[in-house]
């Protein structure tokens, strides 16, 4: 099952685009967006998790390290780019370049505050106030935004914006 946040958004990546699924893991989401018709692209440094997505000819599996290899779609679109649980912000200006016209941006992770609850407590792993909305400011069009308490013991910050098409 996807977080909340991204299947409340799903319906902003188009019909049958490709989606990347960015430090997939397991491929959580990925997987998610398989099973409703959309090709997939998942990425991550450890992609031992995915291999049984391996003979789906719509389900692309990369292996990269993110944090210190380079940008492994330079030059690629995608109709949907899904971050969850997951910081680098030198990749946001290469995440935002990914979604195609017309697609989707949708980013949930942890925000300033969570070291109240738990992990991540590294203020390197959680997102400022506001900072996602500043990483798209002028080349996104936000959709969905919320920062802070989550139903849970938790301060996330999330967000759902697209490419003009």
């Amino acid at each position: 099952m996807p977080s909340a946040w991204a299947a409340s958004w799903a319906h902003l990546v188009p019909p049958g685009g490709r989606v990347l699924d960015v430090a997939a893991g397991r491929g959580r989401h990925g997987r998610w967006f398989r099973a409703r018709g959309h090709p997939v692209t998942l990425v991550d440094i450890d992609i031992s998790g995915l291999d049984d997505l391996a003979a789906d000819p719509e389900a692309e599996i990369v292996a990269a390290d993110l944090e210190s290899g380079p940008w492994p779609f330079v030059d690629r679109h995608f109709e949907g780019v899904v971050v969850v649980n997951y910081l680098w912000r030198p990749l946001f200006p290469n995440l935002i370049d990914a979604v195609a016209p017309g697609g989707a941006l949708i980013y949930d992770t942890f925000a300033v505050g969570q070291e109240r609850y738990g992990r991540p407590r590294n203020p390197d792993h959680l997102l400022r106030d506001g900072e996602l909305l500043e990483a798209v400011r002028g080349r996104l069009q936000v959709r969905g935004y919320e920062m802070g308490e989550t139903g849970g013991p938790a301060i996330r910050q999330r967000i759902a914006a697209v490419r003009a098409a």
